[in-house]
């Protein structure tokens, strides 16, 4: 369903006379175009506003130009039962990914899963280490969480999908106020019913976010637990030298001291690289990762 149609759609559930007004609309264009002159006897001016508000009409070379009229025609049809966002589906790659990821979460309370991982990633980051400093390793394994956190959700989340739940859930909230302000009993108790009904909907964008992050995890889980083996977190061994780290008030620490709470240094230097390079990686890529809608 495209963009448009799903207006047009949204504009008739909300007010019923708005269909007759965008079809006096369709049937008066010629070669696309309308003017106000053709239509002012037939709709109101607050009408036609909703139209160019909502973008159905937009600027013309005579007069306002109908955008995707066979869109507005799909609209203004009677939506057939399984006329429904389809529901996000998840691949055997998907779900044995998930699997796995569950499965390396037990590297955190248990060592022997936590040296595997380690021991395996070591062979990859041991060499890195070697060369540079331990903050300079853990800002690269940032960048590297951050390129392929954005890349994956891109690649897996279908935004257009996103902004149709949203679109529905905010339309739905809106005429539940409107509703409320009329004081509109039966309007109410028709409205929560469809919130009951879009329950599903809400599980299917659950599913449409969760997505993705099974396949950061599923990458960002081993890099994690072997900067959590490296320094002997939570008393246990440390497998290599990693030095102190210099920083504002408190002076030169390791990397296991405690300095928000329970939370040691080389967690939170995580968090800040990673959070700042995903920043900047969306802003040099130009992605947006807002839901579209309406």
């Amino acid at each position: 369903m495209s963009r448009i149609e799903r207006k047009v759609r949204s504009m008739v559930r909300s007010d019923a006379e708005m269909k007759s007004a965008i079809r006096t609309v369709l049937d008066s264009a010629t070669d696309g175009e309308v003017q106000w002159v053709d239509v002012r006897d037939s709709i109101t001016s607050g009408q036609w506003g909703r139209l160019i508000e909502k973008g159905i009409l937009v600027d013309g070379e005579s007069g306002f130009r109908l955008e995707e009229p066979n869109a507005i025609e799909a609209g203004l049809e009677e939506p057939s039962d399984d006329e429904e966002i389809e529901d996000s589906t998840w691949s055997k790659w998907d779900k044995g990914a998930a699997a796995v990821t569950l499965t390396m979460f037990a590297g955190y309370a248990w060592a022997p899963a936590r040296d595997v991982v380690g021991n395996a990633v070591d062979v990859i980051l041991a060499p890195v280490l070697s060369i540079l400093p331990f903050y300079a390793v853990i800002m690269i394994i940032a960048v590297a969480t951050g390129l392929y956190s954005t890349l994956l959700r891109v690649a897996l989340m279908d935004m257009e999908k996103m902004g149709q739940y949203r679109e529905q859930m905010e339309e739905v909230k809106e005429r539940r106020e409107a509703a409320k302000e009329r004081g509109d009993d039966e309007a109410l108790d028709e409205i929560q019913e469809e919130q009951m009904e879009m329950m599903g909907d809400q599980l299917g964008m659950f599913k449409e976010q969760f997505r993705p992050m099974v396949w950061i995890m599923f990458l960002t889980i081993p890099a994690f637990l072997w900067m959590y083996w490296v320094v002997g977190y939570r008393g246990g061994v440390a497998h290599h030298e990693v030095g102190s780290m210099v920083i504002p008030l408190a002076g030169a620490v390791d990397w296991t001291t405690a300095i928000l709470g329970p939370i040691q240094v080389w967690i939170v230097w995580y968090f800040l690289c990673s959070m700042a390079f995903q920043q900047v990686i969306q802003k040099g890529l130009n992605i947006d990762m807002t839901p579209s809608s309406s």
